[in-house]
């Protein structure tokens, strides 16, 4: 534990066990769950650099030592190559507590959960670039049912999208686009719209890739959909930074509503049944622009945002009014966008809708560590019985 971490955080609900958590690779910090107090590390950064886990090592070392009482759980992502697993695992052992998964995009909403207090079953919209999903595919796009048991249902998501390359594909959009292309049965424009930009050969090989299904596993992640909407509107090829893409985009949106105030309602692409809840005829709409033309390229990328919340919003909606439920926990690091997250606020609370963002600490992955804790030990509350 470092002099910069932050003060312990104090929750409006205790927690019936006491966990360790251990974060996630982006931006990770680990935690103690312990009642009604969550301690936190310091940040360590990505878990790609040695520095990184040897700083996370350290400060799990320093939480287990600090606890005020037996550990009960280790909490951890999803992903089984992750240096935080392993190190969960290896403490889970060496405690002799069992060792609990949680996945990444649960693990976002139960933050909200946690800080707020919020029993009973809630709905979760969880968007951001990556989380190892229940069924081994990447998730990213979701709209989840929390239950009080630590357990959790999907309900809807974003459609997924081809990742050609793999992980590679979410630092080049170009790639992206192709995917995009390829999706809508338009695989011959891949060479003509994209080989100027990044090469004949390097075209033809990602479009060869996609033909064959060959290193593409899908995605649905909302990032990798503001990334492909970025490369078509020809705002990004290649990004050098984290979430450069979709800065830009959002950027180029915020621009062209400076210059039209009046919005882009009323000219948003016709939504066809089972369109994904109408992502393909949004890009149908985007590749179609002139994107030479600045004026058109900032409406679409306008566009993009409006049509994007609408969508999310709508699902949320209705699955709202289906079940019953008035409360949504919102998380995940696309919310840091300004101009989505407001556009779904007011499209959710005109409904009245309740909703729940995280407060103490980042709706990314900074902050991701509370929520293993709380939704392991809501998991262990209900299969073993609290202390009396």
């Amino acid at each position: 534990m470092t002099a910069t971490a932050p003060p312990p955080l104090h929750l409006l609900r205790p927690a019936a066990k006491r966990v360790l958590a251990v974060g996630a690779w982006l931006k990770n910090t680990a935690g103690l769950l312990d009642g009604d107090r969550y301690t936190t590390s310091a940040l360590h950064g990505d878990l790609g650099t040695p520095d990184a886990c040897a700083a996370l090592e350290a400060s799990v070392e320093a939480l287990v030592r600090d606890a005020r009482g037996p550990i009960d759980a280790v909490a951890h992502d999803l992903h089984p190559d992750f240096h935080s697993t392993r190190l969960a695992l290896h403490w889970a052992d060496r405690l002799g507590v069992p060792a609990i998964g949680v996945q990444h995009h649960h693990a976002h909403l139960a933050v909200v959960q946690a800080e707020q207090g919020l029993d009973g079953p809630l709905l979760g919209l969880a968007l951001d670039g990556v989380g190892l999903g229940m069924d081994g595919t990447a998730w990213g796009g979701e709209l989840l049912r929390l239950d009080t048991d630590g357990g959790f249902e999907r309900l809807a998501h974003l459609p997924p999208l081809a990742l050609p390359g793999g992980d590679v594909a979410a630092r080049e959009p170009w790639r992206l686009v192709a995917a995009v292309l390829h999706a809508l049965g338009r695989g011959g424009e891949i060479g003509p719209r994209l080989a100027p930009v990044v090469g004949a050969a390097a075209a033809q090989g990602v479009k060869t890739m996609l033909a064959r299904g060959v290193n593409c596993p899908v995605s649905t992640g909302a990032g990798r959909w503001f990334d492909a909407a970025a490369g078509v509107l020809g705002l990004s090829v290649r990004q050098r930074e984290e979430a450069e893409a979709a800065v830009a985009l959002e950027r180029c949106a915020a621009a062209w509503l400076i210059r039209h105030p009046e919005g882009v309602a009323g000219v948003g692409p016709r939504v066809r049944e089972g369109d994904g809840l109408g992502v393909w005829a949004l890009f149908e709409a985007l590749l179609d622009l002139d994107v030479t033309d600045a004026d058109a390229r900032g409406r679409g990328a306008a566009l993009f945002h409006w049509v994007l919340a609408d969508a999310l919003a709508d699902t949320t909606l209705a699955t709202a009014t289906r079940d019953g439920l008035h409360a949504v926990a919102l998380g995940g690091g696309c919310f840091f966008n300004r101009l989505l997250s407001q556009r779904l606020t007011e499209r959710l609370t005109a409904a009245g809708l309740r909703l729940h963002r995280p407060q103490a600490g980042s709706c990314g992955a900074a902050g991701v560590a509370l929520g293993p804790g709380w939704g392991a030990a809501a998991t262990i509350r209900s299969h073993i019985p609290t202390e009396t």
